[in-house]
């Protein structure tokens, strides 16, 4: 980038450097932003395709979750990597609707590019996007659903609309209990009465044996791990138990050495006395008191048969983050140093057992005392079906938490974005200034989510639009697409609802996204280490 001075040339930016400036840089930001958002848009709804992704590695990873995707994908673009920003964002909030957001990003965009034309200033367009946003809170809230922590009938539905079209549908009925007892098994009332959901208090466990009708939920920790001897009993009720981040093991040194022996007797009295320091290191754990041993390292071969001959329940390679849960769960101290390790350190628990799950056994550590941790075992037959599941269950987790500390719903099937797009547009109708044709635009650009939810279903988008705003019109605020009977109805009546907190997020989300790229008039591209030019425009645009 260079200047002329007096004839001169004054170099601004250094050599190499790429810009792209005013209408141009704005046409290719949008036009990457619509890119990643059609990318995804096939995923939306009950019926929405999956997509396979393939990493380096030869990894493959077949979903439907915006979040999944877009995290897997290899995005360059600097402003698609803004859409990405939306369904991360969304998924770290509220755990569900990324693909809304993303979607609904990428039309807001696509709606701002015809207002451009009309040479309609972008800070205008972004004026008018964050009043439209401001007004959709209102309306939203206004069309909510109250609901109590104690109606678990619809908190079942909450979960069985966030587990629809995740490969999960056929065993909803069974998983959707699972998920609202798990969720309220960890709710807890903060002192100012506010309830508080910690999803990070329910571990996700996966066993790749079974199918989907074995999963459960257990009360407490289930580590996937083994005794380190047969010998060892399989259960221990009311344990002792003590937590070690040291191995068990003689102290092996410092420097490599040579031992020699020059005699039968001199190496009879070395593994004599080897012997001796594992048994009292063995010695230190059983005077504790402990009968139950968790341990983040080793443990040495001689040290397990005296453990096992003491009678005690040892697992060895925890890892740190199931330890530090042992220890919160429990109330015993993480010990570094077994000479330090006394009574007050141990834990306790109702019971600590080896269970068979599939063909490997599991522990499980269940009735802590001092926490509400729960966890969830999942079954599938194959890898891939598991992780889905997975994927699916942690966004139901969400959900539920979220209602539960907000005690609002919406109803699903497109029906709040239609009541949305028709006040939206009587708000408009009563701005002056050209922020009214944003406004306008805004509502339009809502109505992608009903239109796209019957074009992933197979049916006319069009003809569906028009049936819903028609019943809309006609005060039927809760009509909606249930795309199973392809027709329209009252989705309230049928059960399918959603959090309120995940339309607001989506729409906070993704306006606010809209409002930063279009605001962007100017892009500078500096070469990279390798002398290799990334162009801003749509040309260098990868996935």
């Amino acid at each position: 980038m260079a200047a002329q001075l007096g004839g001169q040339p004054v170099m601004v930016l250094k050599e190499g450097t790429q810009r792209t400036t005013g209408n141009e840089a704005q046409k290719g930001n949008i036009m990457a932003a619509k890119v990643v958002a059609m990318a995804i848009r096939t995923t939306l709804g009950p019926k929405g395709m999956d997509k396979m992704l393939t990493n380096s590695a030869g990894q493959v990873t077949i979903t439907n979750d915006g979040a999944t995707i877009l995290d897997e994908m290899d995005i360059k673009h600097p402003a698609a990597k803004m859409i990405v920003e939306v369904a991360k964002t969304q998924d770290d909030e509220v755990g569900d609707g990324t693909t809304t957001a993303a979607v609904l990003a990428g039309e807001l965009l696509a709606k701002a590019e015809e207002l451009l034309e009309m040479k309609i200033h972008s800070t205008t367009i972004s004026s008018g996007y964050k009043m439209a946003a401001n007004k959709s809170h209102e309306i939203l809230e206004d069309i909510c659903i109250k609901i109590s922590e104690d109606d678990d009938e619809t908190l079942i539905k909450i979960a069985d609309t966030a587990l629809t079209g995740k490969g999960a549908e056929s065993e909803k009925n069974k998983l959707a209990p699972v998920i609202v007892k798990a969720v309220k098994a960890i709710a807890q009332t903060e002192p100012d009465g506010k309830r508080i959901v910690d999803i990070k208090n329910i571990l996700i466990e996966r066993r790749v044996e079974g199918s989907i009708d074995d999963t459960g939920m257990v009360d407490g920790l289930i580590i996937d791990r083994i005794r380190t001897h047969e010998s060892m009993p399989t259960r221990v009720e009311n344990p002792k138990i003590a937590l070690l981040i040291t191995p068990i093991e003689v102290r092996t040194m410092e420097f490599k050495s040579e031992i020699s022996f020059t005699s039968t007797n001199q190496r009879r009295s070395f593994i004599e006395s080897e012997e001796q320091m594992v048994k009292e290191v063995v010695d230190k754990v059983i005077n504790s008191g402990a009968n139950v041993v968790f341990t983040q390292k080793g443990i040495d071969d001689l040290a397990r048969h005296y453990l096992a001959k003491a009678g005690i329940f040892v697992v060895h390679r925890v890892k740190k983050k199931e330890l530090k849960l042992l220890a919160e769960s429990t109330n015993a101290n993480i010990i570094s140093n077994l000479d330090e390790l006394t009574p007050d350190d141990l834990g306790t628990a109702g019971v600590v057992e080896e269970t068979m799950v599939g063909n490997g056994e599991m522990i499980f550590i269940r009735d802590c005392p001092y926490s509400n941790i729960v966890s969830i075992i999942l079954r599938g037959g194959t890898e891939q079906v598991v992780s889905n599941l997975a994927r699916a269950v942690h966004d139901a987790l969400r959900v539920v938490g979220v209602v539960i500390e907000d005690g609002r719903v919406v109803a699903g099937g497109g029906s709040p974005e239609i009541e949305l797009a028709l006040r939206l547009r009587e708000y408009a109708a009563s701005i002056k200034g050209r922020e009214q044709l944003a406004v306008n635009k805004f509502a339009e650009a809502v109505e992608v989510i009903p239109s796209t939810l019957a074009e992933n279903s197979g049916l006319d988008a069009i003809d569906k639009l028009v049936e819903l705003r028609s019943r809309h019109e006609a005060g039927e605020k809760y009509a909606g697409l249930d795309i199973f009977a392809n027709e329209v109805v009252d989705m309230k009546a049928a059960g399918v609802v959603e959090p309120l907190k995940v339309k607001l997020q989506a729409i906070d989300s993704a306006s606010e996204a809209a409002s930063m790229i279009l605001r962007i008039d100017d892009m500078i591209s500096a070469s990279g280490g390798s002398g290799e030019k990334v162009a801003p425009g749509m040309k260098d645009f990868e996935m």
